[in-house]
């Protein structure tokens, strides 16, 4: 039996590890997966040593927060792969957390795959170094990252996105509001906060008063709020309760495809979703808040004018962005009403997006799946 050990840090790992999971398995029957996995990832057959939750922190001061216990985790699960011998280690995404383990791995002489390449490109270039001391591989989801490692002697292959190739290259807007029981005269705004606990409790409130605005423009809209957890939807619940206002706003368990689907414009916290709503060819506003310590650390890194995917990867502003101070209700509001009424827009961002999901649209797992099995030969 081949055991790979492997380690996801939150719902996007979990989705290329599923998907990277069950094409290894279709190519060798004999392996076996151990370490950190979330839901998708145990429905292929991964066994996970502890809760997909415990990485899932973000921010400065929040991990800060959650040190101590993070990096005994951490400890514990080296102990448990050195004690029970791996053939390969791969870690998905989680720089901060798999980069210690693959460095420690790799030293004792177990290959290591990274699959997701960090933002060195936006972030923290120095890095490069780091990763070339941990990695064995680098699996690069977005076409300009791979000279980047070229150039640095780390072994790498473009893979694409795992989203490009599941979402056809037209939406079926007309099914997912059918499916959503929405009015046709609805102008539907998709709102997501975020998946992790901290995001919704920074963005809740914010999109709470976005939406109340917006229904006071528009007494047609119609908002949707996908969210993954009970902790997450008792979150946007209580900043609901204390608008103190009845607003026809409708949270959904999951659906978060199904919600941007249905969308004529989303509000989204930056993150993997944005990276969806292109795919969706979706007008978004782009925001994030953080703890004003965290932003300024953050912004002292940042080595691009933009954060959102979308537009790093268009290598332009195609969607507004409305960060920290920026981000505001009455800016939210503003820019997702202009946003949707704008037709030559609309039909540039279209465009746009079009072309990157081209770009992305690699057969992901399966290239991904071959670079990795030339290490298990």
């Amino acid at each position: 039996m081949v055991r790979i050990g492997i380690v996801a840090g939150e719902a996007s790992g979990d989705l290329l590890g599923s998907h990277l999971i069950q094409a290894l398995k279709q190519k060798r029957a004999d392996i076996e997966f151990v370490g950190i996995a979330g839901p998708k990832m145990m429905g292929e057959g991964a066994h996970s040593l502890f809760p997909i939750e415990r990485l899932s922190v973000r921010g400065y001061l929040e991990v800060i927060k959650h040190l101590f216990g993070l990096l005994r985790l951490r400890r514990q699960l080296l102990r448990h792969f050195l004690n029970d011998r791996l053939d390969l280690f791969i870690g998905i995404d989680a720089p901060d957390f798999n980069f210690w383990l693959e460095k420690k791995l790799k030293n004792k002489g177990i290959k290591t795959i990274h699959y997701v390449s960090p933002s060195i490109w936006a972030w923290r270039k120095g890095r490069i170094n780091k990763i070339k001391k941990a990695v064995s591989h680098v699996l690069a989801l977005f076409p300009f990252e791979p000279a980047l490692y070229q150039e640095a002697g780390i072994p790498v292959t473009y893979v694409g996105h795992p989203l490009a190739d599941i979402l056809p290259m037209e939406p079926d807007v007309a099914t997912a509001r059918e499916g959503l029981k929405i009015k046709p005269y609805a102008l539907v705004i998709a709102m997501l906060p975020g998946s992790r606990q901290s995001e919704v409790q920074q963005h809740a409130d914010l999109f709470v008063k976005t939406a109340k605005l917006i229904y006071a423009e528009n007494p047609n809209a119609l908002f949707l709020v996908p969210l993954i957890t009970r902790e997450t939807r008792q979150i946007f619940e209580l900043a609901i309760f204390h608008a103190l206002e009845d607003l026809p706003i409708q949270i959904l368990f999951g659906h978060a495809h199904d919600a941007m689907e249905a969308a004529d414009v989303i509000i989204v916290a930056s993150g993997t979703a944005t990276l969806e709503a292109a795919l969706l060819k979706k007008p978004m506003v782009i925001t994030y808040r953080m703890s004003k310590l965290s932003w300024q650390l953050l912004k002292r890194m940042r080595l691009q004018p933009y954060v959102g995917l979308p537009n790093i990867l268009a290598g332009k502003f195609v969607v507004p962005e409305l960060l920290q101070d920026d981000s505001t209700p009455e800016k939210l509001a503003e820019t997702a009403l202009k946003l949707v009424s704008d037709l030559d827009q609309l039909t540039e961002i279209k465009a746009e997006f079009t072309k990157i999901h081209h770009s992305l649209r690699q057969n992901t797992a399966e290239k991904a799946a071959t670079a990795i099995l030339a290490y298990l030969k």
